[in-house]
């Protein structure tokens, strides 16, 4: 299903959305079609080729948090080096794991605050304890970072149109 890049009046990326909300815009004379797909969608009475690309015609303020840091698997990972913040080992993410520094079964929550990096043996050996009640001392307290510590790409350049990429950014988030 083909998919349309919105950008902003000034040719910022803003979200991609589906060709039908883009028509739909589009009939509301809100943007301009910049790029089409090859395919065609055919009417009763017209013809016309899918949007790829369209521009607002008026610019769109879009506010962001400065300090909005998604809580991702991998932004835990590159907070906490890849490294298991019990004995200090990096590895290799497919053997890290989530570890609640003070254990759900005891009301700690999935918060920046409470969750560290763990390699298996280190968290096995934890439990369901806290790192004082199972011996173990954490290497640094957690918190939540200021800055996204992992780049973020959500979508991929395999699967982005050509005629696409001379309006993306390399850290551009969007949405599928």
């Amino acid at each position: 299903m083909e998919q349309t890049l919105l950008l902003n009046a000034t040719f910022e990326p803003i979200k991609v959305v589906s060709w039908q909300r883009a028509m739909t815009l589009f009939c509301q004379q809100k943007v301009e079609i910049v790029e089409t797909h090859d395919r065609e969608v055919r009417a009763v009475t017209f013809t016309f080729r899918l949007p790829s690309v369209v521009r607002l015609l008026r610019y769109v303020r879009i506010r962001q948090k400065s300090d909005y840091v998604p809580f991702t698997r991998a932004n835990i990972y590159a907070r906490d080096g890849f490294r298991c913040q019990y004995c200090g080992v990096v590895f290799d993410s497919e053997e890290l794991t989530f570890d609640h520094v003070v254990p759900s079964a005891q009301g700690g929550r999935r918060t920046w605050e409470n969750i560290v990096t763990a390699c298996e043996p280190c968290n096995k050996a934890k439990a369901d304890r806290t790192p004082a009640q199972a011996g173990l001392t954490l290497i640094r307290a957690p918190k939540k970072p200021k800055a996204s510590p992992a780049l973020r790409v959500t979508v991929g350049l395999r699967k982005t149109p050509d005629n696409w990429r001379s309006y993306l950014y390399w850290n551009v988030e969007l949405e599928e």
